[in-house]
């Protein structure tokens, strides 16, 4: 256990408490999972929950999110049940990523589980290539334009960009940690290996990578990427996701397991 691991299990022993949920499964989402924090960096945690079955039978529209105010070091928040496996049927990156974060806080029940084994199914390529590629441009448009840049800024624009390239390479869903999607996508020994490479070095060391003259090779290289995926997202064929009634049934045995119910709760 990690010192601040504590600090993180009590946060959710206590929405548990103040919100009347069960937590079905949190973890780290952030740099920390990426695999590369530096000295001051937060913990992003994310989890999902489950409410009494009373709550979802309501006629009025609820909230379906829980988040608590950013404090130092501590940036948490969740997704309802219900919300989460509506995202999955979209094949929504952010919580196939949760999924397979290398940093788990709490798994109860055997939801998380059960959605993993399902995920391969429900992954879209093509939903998930352009989350990535919006993401990459929106990032590089905003944070690397000037002559000098955050230098952190790069990852949150190659890390996408990388994604990108692992989609349309494997079709699968790119790894959550950084440098295996690196060493995947950037040839050993190339200039450009050599760059990202120190940049890397430099944030695993702790460096805070803060502002620098911009690299003039890696904004090329993102440029190009970023227009060379803008041409390729639109031949990704769109996939069919024919979940609905696993997930539904999904939904209704997990509320049972999370309260103790008995008997047929839901048909």
């Amino acid at each position: 256990m990690h010192p601040y691991e504590q600090n993180i299990q009590e946060a959710l022993r206590n929405i548990e408490a103040e919100e009347d949920v069960r937590i079905l499964y949190a973890c780290e989402s952030g740099s920390r999972a990426w695999g590369f924090p530096s000295q001051n960096s937060d913990y992003d945690v994310r989890f999902i929950y489950v409410r009494p079955v009373d709550w979802y039978l309501s006629i009025d529209d609820r909230r379906d999110v829980i988040e608590r105010p950013i404090n130092d070091l501590l940036d948490i928040n969740g997704w309802d049940l219900r919300k989460a496996l509506r995202l999955f049927r979209k094949s929504n990156p952010p919580l196939l990523e949760w999924l397979q974060s290398p940093i788990p806080y709490m798994e109860q029940t055997s939801a998380a589980e059960r959605i993993r084994r399902m995920s391969p199914l429900a992954f879209s390529p093509k939903s998930c290539m352009y989350h990535y590629l919006n993401m990459a441009r929106g990032n590089f448009r905003m944070y690397l334009q000037g002559e000098e840049v955050r230098l952190k800024k790069y990852f949150y624009v190659l890390r996408p960009i990388l994604a990108c390239g692992w989609i349309e390479e494997k079709g699968t869903m790119p790894p959550i940690a950084f440098e295996a999607l690196f060493e995947s996508q950037i040839p050993a020994g190339s200039d450009l290996h050599a760059i990202i490479g120190d940049l890397l070095a430099r944030k695993k060391a702790g460096d805070e990578l803060d502002l620098g003259p911009r690299i003039a090779e890696l904004n090329t290289y993102l440029e190009a990427r970023i227009a060379h995926f803008e041409r390729s997202a639109v031949q990704i064929p769109a996939a069919e996701n024919g979940q609905a009634d696993r997930l539904g049934a999904l939904f209704r045995e997990t509320l049972k397991e999370a309260w103790g119910l008995e008997g047929a709760v839901f048909q």
